[in-house]
């Protein structure tokens, strides 16, 4: 049986818990507020994200972890005595200094197997790729098998989101000004899809309701999952929507997490996310 370590970055979303129960390791990105740069999880949790969020002047940026921060993770399961790694980033198109710097430093790292493969996702979209490779490690597989699956998984991936507004993504870089603009002055609740690796605007909804509404039958008519995650990015009607998804079929079960600092900056707070993996 092989031994194979899985890594990731904090892109993921996956909570500390459910990483440390399934031995993947979580490479952070920062993010910055002003002058202030913070390493996320360890000098920023989501909860004080969000409480930076609603009192900062000025929005934050995400920045790319340097090369060296994989590398140590990589020689760490080397001389651990681990066979190989597998490392499943969030999409290069929406973080490619991240993805550059997981490949950087597989390189470094000479003739020791380390397999750097883009999800084309991001947030729980990424973290369920990232659990289902970890369970497909347990088993044994060696890298080349998980590093298929893998591929084959990110494409049954599928992540949405209705956002409580465009201004982040906006200001990040994600959404056109003039599209924000129109939002703005229309009241529209968008709701974005990542397809292809990027973001991009799935569909306009009047209100709130409608936009939830809009996402769970979504939902409902996609089912059943493999696997289901919701991320939340401080919206105070999260339970509202889960309890539109009362009863879904999914393999796994629900997973409920945190939409975290790196996701969060440019999604803004009031998002939901919604991902889940298709049945092979």
């Amino acid at each position: 049986m092989a031994r194979v370590q899985i890594v990731t970055d904090s892109a993921c979303d996956l909570t500390d818990q459910l990483a440390d129960d399934n031995g993947i390791v979580i490479v952070p990105l920062s993010v910055r507020f002003g002058d202030e740069e913070l390493v996320d999880r360890r000098d920023l949790g989501a909860a004080d994200f969000w409480k930076r969020c609603a009192t900062s002047p000025t929005l934050p940026v995400t920045a790319a972890p340097p090369p060296g921060a994989f590398q140590s993770v990589y020689e760490a399961a080397r001389d651990g005595g681990y066979d190989a790694v597998v490392c499943v980033t969030i999409s290069a198109d929406l973080s490619s200094g991240t993805h550059q710097s997981a490949q950087t430093a597989a390189q470094a790292l000479g003739d020791y197997d380390v397999r750097v493969v883009d999800t084309r996702s991001v947030t729980m979209g990424q973290g369920l790729v990232a659990l289902a490779a970890a369970e497909t490690a347990a088993s044994g597989a060696d890298a080349a098998e998980i590093s298929r699956l893998v591929a084959d998984v990110a494409a049954r991936t599928h992540v949405y989101g209705a956002l409580g507004g465009l201004e982040h993504l906006q200001r990040g870089g994600r959404i056109g000004a003039a599209r924000a603009m129109l939002g703005s002055m229309l009241s529209i609740k968008p709701v974005v899809q990542v397809a292809d690796g990027v973001v991009a605007e799935e569909s306009k909804q009047r209100t709130r309701s409608r936009c939830l509404e809009y996402l769970a039958a979504k939902l409902r008519a996609a089912a059943p999952f493999d696997r289901l995650a919701v991320c939340d990015g401080a919206a105070p009607d999260l339970d509202t929507f889960l309890q539109l998804l009362e009863g879904i079929e999914t393999r796994h079960g629900l997973i409920t997490v945190d939409l975290g600092p790196v996701v969060g900056t440019h999604a803004g707070p009031g998002t939901i996310g919604a991902c889940y993996i298709l049945p092979g």
